[in-house]
């Protein structure tokens, strides 16, 4: 049996609370107000600015899915993690507050979608280096719970930030700090909200959770290695067959949940004509959902593993998912999209304990490289289809429909993929 770790709750807290911080900018910035912000107040119409946002969204997918391979492989020789976090946090943040900077006008569509795609590449890559921090926190027997608690943190935090937005700036007879309503200044403030959110609830993991030990090697020798590892273990994921199959089944599922977040505030918007405000209660209660899902299912992860908790969760949101296509009433579009978010955490926190419980020890920080890249590599896919079909066919339902089938796929081939026990058995 491994030994326990022997870092103290209060560093795993704060480690987890790392989700709690980042989740601000994926509910407030991409999913629920500014994405809404930019649909309605900046682009020319919802169907060229759906176009836009997805082309972005894919852009920066792609960004993500070459360089987190490569950045993982140089941090395996590294040995620290921390500092990639900080420094890549840092850049999502500075993108977030100068969003402040984008008014309502066709004139700010550049900077909008600049700024997106620099916040979207900052906060992703800094999660490759967050979550392969875990192995090492958390034992075997407590990383299911650990990640489940650490996602379902991660959507509490952003339901609160959420709420402050809503009832602190934006829903106020009389907006704060004397922000002007006909520049949208209480919704723009939102915007540096989140970027003071992340970096306040970003100090504890920086300052408090153990690192690994640094190694003494210069920049230009550990990107040699580890340009020459990545290729390496590329060549031989023959020899790990079981994370191959996983990482193309969660290629397939993740780009899915990516273009739900991508789009879920801008279909509320254009389908169902919802307010600002109406989405961003609906966010907020999906964070609810989520969070309580994420929470319950950390226990299940580790009762009936990661696989099942993955496959139980993907047969949920293919059902559910078409519910809301279905849906003509915003009751209905309520009821199921609020049902959805109890499965959208167990589905990503599980496969991110997949991962941990089966990597090899020397490769954890590439290993979660790839696992960046089997959720990036193809997600540009996702966003591109659903924002070019949306645009031909000219109605949001069919562009979203393109979610239900990489949903489908996901699962069947989810199927092929060991339990992560039979995979430690075996070897």
């Amino acid at each position: 049996m491994e030994k326990t770790k022997s870092v103290s709750k209060g560093a795993l807290f704060s480690w987890a609370l790392y989700d709690w911080a980042n989740s601000a900018f994926f509910a407030v910035i991409q999913t629920f107000v500014f994405a809404t912000y930019f649909i309605q107040s900046v682009a020319e119409n919802d169907t060229i600015g759906s176009t836009q946002w997805g082309n972005t969204i894919s852009a920066a997918g792609l960004v993500i899915a070459f360089a987190g391979p490569i950045l993982g492989a140089i941090a395996d020789q590294f040995g620290r993690r921390k500092p990639w976090i900080v420094g890549f946090s840092l850049l999502c943040i500075a993108a977030t507050a100068g969003l402040w900077f984008v008014q309502p006008g066709s004139d700010y569509i550049l900077l909008a979608l600049v700024l997106v795609f620099l916040g979207t590449v900052g906060s992703e890559c800094a999660i490759i280096f967050y979550n392969a921090m875990l192995p090492d926190l958390a034992s075997k027997e407590r990383m299911g719970r650990w990640s489940g608690w650490a996602w379902g943190l991660g959507y509490a935090g952003g339901m609160v930030c959420l709420i402050v937005a809503l009832y602190g700036f934006i829903e106020v007879d009389v907006p704060p700090f004397g922000l002007n309503p006909e520049f949208s200044e209480p919704v723009r403030a939102t915007f540096v909200l989140v970027a003071i959110w992340y970096l306040l609830f970003s100090l504890p993991l920086f300052l408090k959770t153990p690192d690994t030990k640094s190694t003494p090697i210069s920049f230009s020798k550990a990107t040699s290695n580890g340009w020459s590892q990545i290729k390496k273990s590329i060549s031989h994921l023959k020899k790990y067959h079981h994370i191959l199959h996983f990482l193309i089944a969660r290629m397939v599922f993740i780009d899915a949940l990516a273009t739900v977040f991508a789009f879920g505030g801008i279909y509320a918007a254009g389908t169902f004509d919802m307010e600002p405000a109406q989405v961003l209660m609906f966010g907020v209660g999906l964070n609810v959902t989520a969070g309580i899902g994420a929470g319950l299912f950390a226990w299940v992860d580790d009762w009936l593993g990661s696989r099942l908790t993955m496959l139980i969760s993907l047969g949920a949101l293919i059902v559910i998912t078409s519910a809301i296509l279905l849906a003509t009433s915003v009751t209905w579009f309520w009821v199921a999209g609020l049902t959805l978010g109890v499965f959208v955490g167990p589905v990503q926190a599980a496969s991110r304990t997949y991962m941990a419980r089966v990597a090899p020890d020397h490769l954890k920080n590439q290993m979660f490289g790839l696992l960046a890249l089997s959720g990036k590599v193809t997600a540009f896919i996702g966003p591109f289809l659903v924002g070019w079909l949306t645009y031909f066919a000219g109605s949001q339902r069919i562009g979203m429909s393109v979610i239900v089938v990489l949903f489908l796929l996901g699962f069947v081939l989810l199927l092929r993929v060991p339990d992560a026990g039979e995979v430690n058995l075996a070897n």
